[in-house]
């Protein structure tokens, strides 16, 4: 039964309000990973609740919790049975609002996943859909079809799953219906009108809450192309990103959008704080990332260019003056994010096989997003150190994607592994009680990477990321503006120049395996490598290799 709550206080008056989203440092949580607070192993809202104090004393703007609601867990809760009830694994809807308070009372906003594509096919529409068969009203709020072949036996037309297979199941009565992700998730027919009404209200129920804005799942996929035609092309999922395809990134869904930006509009607080929407949305460029961020639509979408972006200096220079220019085009922030829930975490990613060279890249890279004009993105366990878990036994896996595919390539169990909060065993203060359980096992050697074992160490990641937000906040040239000032820099490194009213400010990276001497612009602010690392004089610095240096200039 969906609970009922008053509305959480807005923010102290201390905290910024007017456009707050344009620099932003937001923080993902992973519910089921961030921290269990009645220890049966999984994570919760009062869990989450209870560690809010870490993410204000990290120095971020706001958190993004993955969803919560009411599910199945087919896919990790993006398969919503009832988009205005906790699932009782995470808590009540009292929790989240408890959540709410507490994260305004210490300064943070918090932002919740939405997922309007698809749904549970336990949700109420869907299996009231399938109890009266063929003409069923209800089946018009989602794609059902006739199959092709001499007894309908082959599905509709020829589109796959992101997870793998055909995204058409067969129901009992011969009917298909489409799921562009795992079976348990069949996508809304987003042309009905009931879906777009029953949308607005749940807008205005998370709102009325309090919460301060939504990110919204697969946001480039609600509208199909008419007819649904073939694509006439295998292993779909490769142009996924690159490509045209007639169920991604249709023209239509900026007609929902806009319709969504003037209901989040009702919602701006008396003192001018806004409300936002934050699109994942994977398209063929950037500028088509653009588009759902014109003035009367959302306000910011992830920049996916840039987190698949390899470690080379041509390519990320490329992809910044590109992401900068499109959003510019359209008066949005740029975003910039290094790792998810969806994806191998970037400190495994740049690693190259080697570990220790992972995390000197990731520190680096990290100063650089943080450098650049916009909003930054910030995944659970970066700011530990976190590499990917790459040997998780087979029996413990969860991704839908694992068991529709070939193993543990290109799966996302591996990057949300609880996280290790203290103590010298696992779950490593994950959950209320030593040793007890976890719904992922952690390694042995995440003991030393603790939040714990990590606090006033001041060559730990956690502390370098501490610093660095502090910095970030101390800074008006660091997330502010619109572009960047290139520098003159030998081969491999990139160096270029805030300006703010306050003073001049300049980051520069090598990414290059070997040290590189530099002419010193200023006063160090910070350097991704250890401090006794960075040798600077009066006229030069050395950069060491896969490091990044901060200075007011």
């Amino acid at each position: 039964m969906t609970q009922h709550v008053t509305a959480a206080p807005a923010l102290t008056d201390s905290v910024p309000t007017r456009e707050w989203w344009r620099d932003a440092v937001i923080y993902q949580v992973y519910p089921r990973s961030f921290a269990d607070g009645n220890g049966d192993g999984m994570g919760d809202l009062p869990g989450v609740t209870a560690r809010l104090p870490h993410l204000r004393d990290l120095g971020v703007d706001a958190v993004w919790l993955s969803p919560f609601y009411a599910s199945p867990q087919a896919d990790a809760g993006y398969d919503v049975a009832d988009y205005r009830a906790v699932d009782p694994m995470f808590g009540t809807l009292t929790d989240a609002d408890d959540l709410v308070r507490e994260a305004h009372s210490l300064g943070l906003r918090v932002i919740v996943d939405l997922v309007p594509n698809h749904c549970s096919d336990q949700h109420e529409w869907f299996k009231q859909a399938l109890r009266e068969g063929p003409g069923s009203p209800l089946r018009d709020r989602f794609h059902f079809r006739p199959g092709k072949g001499d007894d309908g036996e082959l599905p509709p037309n020829d589109w796959e799953s992101i997870f793998g297979g055909p995204a058409w199941t067969r129901v009992e009565d011969g009917s298909w219906y489409l799921h562009l992700f795992a079976p348990e998730q069949p996508d809304f027919n987003w042309d009905h009108p009931a879906v777009k009404d029953e949308f607005r209200s749940i807008l205005r129920f998370w709102l009325d809450l309090g919460i301060d804005g939504f990110r919204i799942d697969v946001a480039h996929g609600l509208v199909k192309a008419e007819g649904l035609p073939d694509i006439g092309h295998e292993e779909q999922v490769k142009l996924l990103g690159s490509q045209a395809v007639p169920y991604f990134d249709q023209d239509g869904v900026h007609e929902i959008y806009r319709d969504w930006r003037k209901i989040l509009d009702e919602y701006t607080r008396e003192d001018g704080t806004e409300r936002i929407a934050v699109a994942e949305a994977w398209t063929p460029t950037v500028e088509r990332s653009a588009l759902y961020l014109r003035p009367d639509e959302l306000h910011q979408a992830f920049n996916f260019e840039y987190l698949t972006t390899e470690w080379d200096a041509d390519a990320l220079r490329a992809v910044i003056d590109r992401s900068l220019a499109a959003m510019n085009a359209v008066d949005a922030p740029a975003t910039w994010v290094l790792s998810n829930h969806d994806v191998v975490r970037h400190s495994t990613r740049f690693a190259d096989g080697d570990e220790a060279r992972g995390l000197r890249r990731a520190r680096a890279a990290t100063l650089l997003m943080l450098a650049l004009p916009g909003s930054a993105y910030i995944y659970q366990g970066e700011e530990l150190g976190l590499p990917e878990v790459t040997d998780l036994p087979d029996e413990v896996r969860q991704d839908p994607a694992f068991f529709r595919s070939t193993g543990q390539d290109g799966t996302r169990d591996g990057c949300r592994v609880p996280l290790p909060w203290s103590g010298e065993r696992a779950p490593f203060g994950f959950g209320p009680v030593a040793g007890g359980p976890s719904w992922l096992p952690q390694p042995d050697s995440w003991k030393d990477l603790s939040v714990a074992a990590q606090t006033g160490d001041p060559a730990s990641t956690l502390e370098f990321y501490r610093s660095a937000l502090a910095v970030r906040r101390e800074h008006p040239a660091l997330g502010a503006g619109r572009g960047v000032e290139w520098l003159e820099a030998p081969e491999g490194v990139l160096a270029f120049r805030r300006t703010s009213a306050t003073g001049d400010f300049v980051c520069a990276v090598n990414l290059t395996s070997s040290p590189v001497t530099l002419p010193t612009p200023g006063t160090p602010l910070l350097a991704s490598a250890e401090a006794d690392a960075v040798a600077a004089g009066a006229d030069e610095t050395v950069l060491p290799a896969d490091s990044t240096v901060w200075w007011a200039a």
